[in-house]
C-alpha cells in the first residue's frame, strides 16, 4: 500500500501542483520542530507561532488560486449564458448540442477544482492531526477556533467551499435546461425531483456532498453501522468495485442474522422479571438475565471478528447452532426450575453473536456502489428487530403443556427463537455462498499476469532493492515516529517502504494506542448513550409494574413503540437536521437533551405518573438515537485509517464500548435492586446522569477538533 504523502502527490493535477498545500514540507517541518524542542533551541510557544504562520501562508496560497479559478469559470459561464439565452439559439439543434458540450467541459473543469479543494482539505486535516499527535499541544483546537470563526476566515474556503455552490448551480441548471426536452417549462427549481440524465451533474453532486458532508436519510442511516473505510483520496476517474466476492442471497442471509439476533436480544425484556420471580429469584435479577447475553458478546465479538478473516460461512453456522442451544436452554429452565440454566442459556445466546461477521461481510464483500445501501440495511434490520422483539413477546400470551414441557409467556420466547434459528440454519446451509478470500483473489490475479508475461514473472522473483538499499531504508524507517498513523516518511524512499505502518492493527492494545483524545471522547459518548438506553429498556418491566401495575402486554407495546421511532427519527435527522447544522452542534445538543430526559425521569417531589415516565423515556431514547448516528459519523472520520480493516477495527471497538455499557448497566440494575424496587429508579439514573454530564464536559473540551 502506498503511503498517504505519495498518494497525495499522485492525485494532484500536474499543472496546479504549485498551488496545493505542501504536505510534505509541513511534515518535514514537524520533524524539525521535534529536534529543535529536544535541543531546546525553540520553545513550544515559538513552535506554535511559527507553524501557525506557515499554515496561514499555505492556506492563503491555495485559497487565492481557488478564487482565481472560480472567477475564470464564472466568466466562461457568463459567456455561455449569453449564448444560451439568445433567442436565435433556441430552434438550432446543432447550437444547443454545442452549448451542452461547452457546459459539460465547464462542469469537468469545476470537478477538477472540487478535487483540488478536497485534496487540500484532507491534507490539512492530516497535518493538523500529525502535529497534535507528535507534540500533544491540542493545536487543532486552537487553530480551528481562531481561524474558522474569524470573519475573514480563509479556512472556511477550504472546508466549506464557499462560492463553489453557485457555480455548480449554474452548470446544473443550464445542463438540465438543455436536455432533450429543451424549451419546456420544467427546471431544477420547479421540479427538484427531476432526474438530470448527465454523468457530469452526478459527479459534481457526489463531489460537493463529500466536501460539505451533506447527507440524506440513506447515507445517514448507513453511518450507524460504523462500517469503516480507509480514507481515500478523490479521483476524477471512477474506480470500478471488485464484486467477485459479492452474492446477493448471502447478503440477505447476513441481514437476516442481524434481524434475528436483535429480536433475540429484546424478546425477553418484557418477561425477564416474571421469569426470574417464577424461578425463585428477585425480579431485579432480570438485569443479570438480560445482561448475560452482553457479557458473552464482549468476548464473542473478538473471536468472530478474527474468524471472519478466514471464513464467513462457518462462523454464521456456529452462531446459529449456539443460539439454537441457548434459546432451548432458556426455555427449559422453567421446567428444570433452575435460574442457572436460564443464565447459561443467555450466555450461549451472547456467545453466538455474529454482528462482527455481519459488519465484516458488508465491509469486505459488498461492492462499493451498493455498500451504503447494505450498511443502511444492516441498521434497519437491527432497528426492526429491536421493535419486533418486544412486540412478539406481547403476542405470546398463552399457556399450555406438550410432552411435559411448559409453554407460557416466559418460555415461549425461547422456543420461538430456537425454532427461528433452526430454520435459519437450514436456509443458511442451502443458500449461503462462501466468498473467496482476498489472498486467493490476489494470488489468482498474480497468476494470470505471470502467465501472460514471462518477463513480469521474472521481475516478481527478483528482489526489488539491493541489500545496501534495504539497509538504507531500514535506517530511515527507524527514524520515523512509531505512532505515525499515516505511515509517511520524510523522503520518497521511506514513503514507499512504510507499508507495515499502514497495515491493520493486530491487538486491542495497538488499537488503543491509535486513539486520539477526540476518538476517546466519541467512544465515551457511545458508552454513555448505550448505558442510558439499557437502563431505560432493561428495568422497564420492573419499574412499570411497581409504579403503574402494567401487564406484560403493556410493557411490550411501550418498548415496541420506542423501537419504531428509530427509522422516522433518522429520516428527519438524515434528511433535514444534519444538512442544517454541523454534526458537532447536533452532537452537543443531543447530549444535552439526553441529560434533560434523564433528569425528568427521576421520581422526586411529585407522585410518579405514566405521562412523566413515557415522555421522559421517549425524550431519552429518541435523543440517544440521534446522538448515536451523529457520534458514529464523526467517529468514522476522526478514527485512524489503520482501524478501517482487520480484526481489531473501528466497528469492533465501538461494539465493545457499547456492549460493555450494557453489561455495566444490567449489573447496576441487579445490584441496586438488592436494596428494593422502591429505590431502583432513582439510584440507577444517578450513574446515567454523571456519565452524561462527564461526556458533555469532554465534548466541550474537544469541540474544535471535531471539524
Amino acid at each position: 500500500m502506498v503511503a498517504f504523502g505519495k498518494k497525495l502527490k499522485e492525485r494532484q493535477i500536474q499543472e496546479w501542483q504549485g498551488y496545493y498545500i505542501n504536505y510534505k514540507l509541513m511534515k518535514k517541518r514537524v520533524k524539525q520542530y521535534a529536534q529543535q524542542i529536544e535541543s531546546r533551541s525553540l520553545d513550544r510557544r515559538q513552535v506554535l507561532k511559527d507553524f501557525s504562520r506557515m499554515l496561514d501562508s499555505q492556506i492563503e496560497k491555495t485559497v487565492l488560486f481557488l478564487l482565481e479559478q472560480q472567477g475564470l469559470l464564472a466568466g466562461r459561464l457568463a459567456k455561455l449564458g449569453e449564448e444560451h439565452n439568445s433567442p436565435e439559439n433556441q430552434p438550432d439543434i446543432a447550437k444547443i448540442s454545442q452549448l451542452r458540450e461547452s457546459y459539460r467541459e465547464a462542469g469537468l473543469d469545476l470537478l477538477k477544482l472540487l478535487y483540488f479543494v478536497e485534496i487540500n482539505a484532507i491534507g490539512l486535516r492530516k497535518i493538523l492531526k500529525k502535529f497534535d499527535k507528535r507534540f500533544g499541544y491540542h493545536f487543532t483546537d486552537y487553530y480551528v477556533k481562531t481561524r474558522a470563526n474569524h470573519p475573514y476566515s480563509q479556512l472556511q474556503q477550504v472546508f466549506k467551499h464557499v462560492g463553489i455552490g453557485a457555480v455548480v448551480g449554474a452548470i446544473t441548471r443550464n445542463l438540465g435546461d438543455l436536455q432533450e426536452r429543451q424549451g419546456s417549462y420544467l427546471s431544477i427549481y420547479d421540479q427538484p425531483s427531476l432526474a438530470l440524465q448527465d454523468p457530469v451533474i452526478d459527479s459534481l453532486k457526489c463531489a460537493v456532498d463529500r466536501l460539505s458532508h451533506s447527507t440524506n436519510f440513506l447515507s445517514y442511516l448507513a453511518q450507524h453501522a460504523l462500517i469503516m473505510h480507509e480514507e481515500m483520496l478523490p479521483s476524477p476517474v471512477e474506480e470500478q468495485a471488485d464484486d467477485k466476492r459479492y452474492h446477493f442471497n448471502s447478503l440477505i442471509l447476513n441481514l437476516a442474522n442481524t434481524f434475528l439476533y436483535m429480536v433475540n436480544t429484546y424478546i425477553i425484556v418484557p418477561t425477564a422479571d416474571d421469569y426470574s420471580t417464577s424461578l425463585g429469584a428477585a425480579a431485579t435479577v432480570c438485569g443479570i438475565v438480560i445482561g448475560a447475553m452482553a457479557v458473552a458478546q464482549v468476548f464473542s465479538s473478538v473471536y468472530f471478528s478474527a474468524w471472519s478473516n478466514k471464513s464467513y460461512f462457518r462462523p454464521l453456522v456456529f452462531s446459529s447452532i449456539v443460539l439454537f442451544l441457548g434459546n432451548a436452554l432458556y426455555a427449559l429452565a422453567y421446567d428444570f426450575n433452575s435460574i442457572w440454566i436460564l443464565l447459561i442459556g443467555r450466555l450461549f445466546c451472547g456467545l453466538g453473536s455474529a454482528r462482527a461477521v455481519n459488519r465484516r461481510y458488508i465491509s469486505d464483500c459488498v461492492p462499493l456502489k451498493i455498500r451504503m445501501q447494505a450498511s443502511a440495511g444492516f441498521v434497519s434490520a437491527s432497528a426492526l428487530g429491536m421493535a419486533c422483539g418486544p412486540a412478539l413477546a406481547g403476542l405470546l400470551q398463552t399457556k399450555f403443556k406438550l410432552f411435559n414441557l411448559t409453554f407460557n409467556q416466559d418460555t415461549l420466547p425461547g422456543w420461538v427463537m430456537a425454532i427461528a434459528w433452526l430454520l435459519y440454519l437450514v436456509w443458511l446451509w442451502i443458500a449461503f455462498k462462501e466468498p473467496a478470500l482476498e489472498e486467493d483473489l490476489v494470488e489468482e490475479e498474480a497468476k494470470a499476469e505471470t502467465t501472460q508475461n514471462d518477463t513480469m514473472e521474472k521481475g516478481l522473483k527478483q528482489p526489488l532493492l539491493l541489500t545496501s538499499e534495504r539497509d538504507e531504508i531500514s535506517v530511515v524507517e527507524k527514524e520515523q515516529d512509531d505512532e505515525d498513523d499515516d505511515g509517511d516518511g520524510d523522503c520518497d524512499v521511506s514513503e514507499e517502504s512504510a507499508e507495515d505502518s499502514r497495515k491493520p492493527v493486530n491487538s486491542i492494545g495497538a488499537a488503543y494506542r491509535l486513539l486520539t483524545p477526540s476518538v476517546k471522547v466519541q467512544l465515551l459518548i457511545y458508552f454513555m448513550l448505550k448505558y442510558a438506553m439499557e437502563i431505560l429498556l432493561s428495568e422497564s418491566s420492573v419499574v412499570t409494574t411497581y409504579y403503574f401495575g402494567w401487564s406484560t402486554s403493556s410493557v411490550a407495546i411501550f418498548l415496541a413503540c420506542l423501537g419504531l421511532t428509530v427509522l422516522p427519527v433518522n429520516i428527519v435527522v438524515g434528511s433535514y437536521i444534519s444538512n442544517m447544522f454541523q454534526e458537532r452542534q447536533i452532537l452537543l445538543a443531543s447530549e444535552i437533551v439526553v441529560l434533560i430526559g434523564i433528569v425528568f425521569s427521576f421520581n422526586l417531589f411529585v407522585p410518579y405518573s405514566v405521562p412523566q415516565y413515557v415522555v421522559s423515556g421517549l425524550i431519552m431514547f429518541v435523543s440517544a438515537e440521534v446522538l448515536e448516528g451523529v457520534n458514529l459519523s464523526l467517529l468514522s472520520r476522526v478514527m485512524s485509517s489503520r482501524l478501517s480493516r482487520g480484526t481489531y477495527n473501528g466497528g469492533l471497538l465501538s461494539t465493545e464500548a457499547g456492549t460493555l455499557a450494557r453489561v455495566v448497566a444490567d449489573a447496576t440494575i441487579t445490584l441496586i435492586g438488592l436494596m428494593g424496587e422502591r429505590t431502583l429508579l432513582n439510584l440507577t439514573l444517578i450513574p446515567s446522569l454523571l456519565i452524561c454530564v462527564g461526556s458533555i464536559i469532554a465534548t466541550c473540551c474537544t469541540y474544535n477538533t471535531l471539524y
